[in-house]
């Protein structure tokens, strides 16, 4: 039984966002980038992560990615972790999963969200800067990064490594 003190007290506490994306790439390098139609900018496959169904973060990002792009994807490691600060919404907590390098047969299997999504492109690295607009496109980056190096996942404040 909870007591009011509490109940209360949880009420209380502030509130953040949380989301969950998979970096999917092809054998060349490139990233894979949904364009979505509700805001500008691309972005990976993901989103929201249901707490209130008890869903961890790889468990919605691969079934965003799965709704979003029509593939069931096994995620690898937790590439990178992004502190968002709010202004017009809560913070963000951002999670980047390793989402593999598919072959060119996966890619034609994609079957795009009609709901959410305009289209999606594979990307080099040198364009993402101009699909991923302001901390997500740093995001990406520092989670390629992090791939690269094969050290671990990356902590980010706003797609930047933080301040020591």
């Amino acid at each position: 039984m909870t007591t009011p003190d509490y109940t209360s007290y949880i009420a209380s506490l502030p509130r953040i966002l949380a989301g969950a994306a998979a970096l999917v790439r092809d054998g060349e390098g490139r990233v894979l980038l949904v364009e979505p139609n509700y805001r500008k900018g691309w972005a990976l496959p993901g989103g929201t992560i249901e707490s209130d169904r008890g869903e961890t973060p790889r468990q919605a990002a691969r079934r965003e990615t799965l709704e979003e792009i029509g593939l069931d994807i096994e995620l690898g490691a937790l590439l990178a972790v992004d502190w968002v600060p709010g202004e017009a919404r809560p913070p963000i907590a951002a999670y980047v999963y390793d989402g593999g390098v598919l072959t060119e047969d996966r890619f034609k299997q994609i079957r795009l969200q009609d709901e959410e999504l305009v289209s999606w492109r594979l990307v080099t690295r040198e364009d993402l800067s101009a699909y991923l607009l302001g901390s997500l496109g740093l995001r990406v980056l520092a989670a390629l990064d992090a791939l690269t190096a094969g050290k671990g996942a990356v902590e980010l404040e706003n797609g930047q490594p933080p301040a020591s």
